[in-house]
């Protein structure tokens, strides 16, 4: 079950709402592990009993490790916790990857395992190890209630695919909250937004970049190519950062204040700026528990290059197990270790609009790194691109694409500025914008009667 689905929207969230309210305190921790139980099974029935297994495991282990803490045993129990849920992420995700990769070594025939990637594993699993990893440090104390800690780790709002909610971020909530008239308005002002992006803007706009990317490189211009990863680029911000909208104004109806995960990014002028903006609860995460551990840029110049590059290098691999992920991940690992000795201070000098640009151009052709899984075909894309494959520059279909999708184009990209703050505290706007939120839930509702197209790009991360 996805949130941009009718029987979410008019079946599933408001009944779970109403029973939610009507339900005494103590027994809502225990509903919300069940709904979203119910919310899980619904496209993976078995592999509820793996989130579980990791909620057990970690609950078990932030009791020991509490338990011993300063002492040998803690760390143990800590390394003990890292392993199991590491273990459980590789196998799941990885195992493939690495069977493929010793067979093409060692002239091998292992067979693949071929096992489906439970939904949202590499999102709940990084919740959990940052659980143990904060008790180990001390930084929150660990749960004693097991329904609120497996609640924590299945709460349905960010289980698919986000943000990353570290147990500290909503630790008091998930024993002692309420929900204010505000805040429940508030949720559903978030969930809209949230909902018109994926449906109105990252379903359409990503149909153009399915027939772009559904053709044959011959049949591709060069202009056409541009138009495609443009397409692509906007597809992917509507749509991750609209289901984290709608995770956050769902979580904000049930009581909790999840981070915000994206920060209008494509306003950047630099890479460094753009990982600061893109997947925010994603960096902060490898930063707090990967770069810092490591160093940082504490210990010199080579240090720090060292660590940018294995941060970089597992920021590709934790959004897939193939080889373009990591090539991607490593292109941002350079670019960021270029600014940040010594390139930022000239960009800084250059006039903004050289800055966007240059943060543009590199960002389309990492995307293109990530969208094509086959390497070759990826840097085949990129030949098209820059007229090195003889293609033509325009031609009519690349004309009709230009006419038919311009007004679209122009609506997304207004939609990735932050414009509607501009008007926020306008009386005008205060009054007409219960019209303009019922407006987007009506249109979003008419796409998703009509519309069989209603993919979500970050399920197979």
């Amino acid at each position: 079950m996805v949130f941009s689905s009718l029987v979410f929207l008019f079946v599933f969230l408001p009944i779970t709402l109403f029973i939610y309210f009507i339900s005494p305190n103590k027994l809502k921790n225990l509903l919300l592990l069940f709904v979203s139980l119910i919310f899980y099974a619904w496209g993976e029935p078995i592999y509820i009993l793996l989130m579980l297994f990791s909620a057990v495991v970690d609950y078990v282990h932030g009791i020991f490790i509490a338990k011993f803490k300063g002492r040998f045993f803690a760390k143990l129990f800590l390394f003990s916790s890292l392993f199991i849920n590491i273990g459980i992420l590789s196998f799941f995700k990885y195992a493939n990857f690495f069977i493929e990769n010793l067979n093409l070594l060692l002239g091998a025939d292992l067979g693949l395992l071929n096992l489906p990637l439970p939904i949202g594993i590499s999102f709940y699993t990084f919740q959990t190890m940052s659980y143990t990893i904060d008790v180990y440090r001390g930084r929150v104390q660990p749960q004693k209630n097991p329904i609120a800690l497996a609640m924590y780790v299945c709460l349905f709002p960010q289980l698919i695919a986000g943000p990353i909610v570290r147990y500290e971020t909503i630790e008091k909530e998930l024993i002692h909250r309420r929900v204010t008239v505000h805040q429940f308005a508030e949720g559903i002002r978030l969930f809209i937004i949230g909902l018109g992006k994926k449906v109105l803007l990252a379903n359409n706009i990503g149909f153009l970049w399915n027939s772009i990317e559904g053709r044959s490189f011959s049949e591709l211009t060069v202009i056409s190519s541009w138009l495609g990863i443009i397409a692509f680029a906007l597809q992917i911000y509507f749509d991750f950062s609209g289901y984290s909208d709608m995770a956050r104004g769902l979580g904000k109806m049930f009581g909790f204040n999840f981070p915000v995960n994206f920060q209008y990014p494509y306003l950047s002028r630099s890479i460094t700026e753009f990982w600061r903006r893109w997947h925010m609860t994603l960096s902060g995460w490898f930063r707090d528990y990967v770069y810092i551990p490591l160093g940082g840029s504490r210990e010199g110049k080579l240090k720090l290059y060292r660590n940018l590059f294995i941060v970089w290098g597992l920021t590709g691999f934790w959004h897939g197990a193939s080889w373009n992920f990591i090539v991607w991940g490593l292109y941002f690992g350079l670019f960021i270790a270029v600014e940040k000795g010594g390139f930022n201070q000239l960009l800084a000098r250059l006039y903004p609009v050289f800055q966007h640009l240059y943060f543009i151009f590199f960002i389309l052709i990492g995307w293109v790194l990530f969208v094509f899984e086959d390497l070759k075909a990826g840097f085949q894309y990129l030949s098209i691109m820059f007229g090195l494959s003889g293609n033509s520059v325009l031609n009519e279909l690349t004309l009709y694409e230009l006419y038919t999708n311009g007004a679209l184009f122009i609506i997304a990209i207004i939609g990735a500025m932050p414009v509607i703050k501009l008007f926020e505290n306008r009386r005008i706007i205060s009054i007409l914008s219960p019209i303009f939120y019922f407006t987007i839930l009506l249109l979003s509702t008419a796409f998703l009667v009509n519309e069989s197209y209603n993919p979500f790009l970050y399920f197979r991360f």
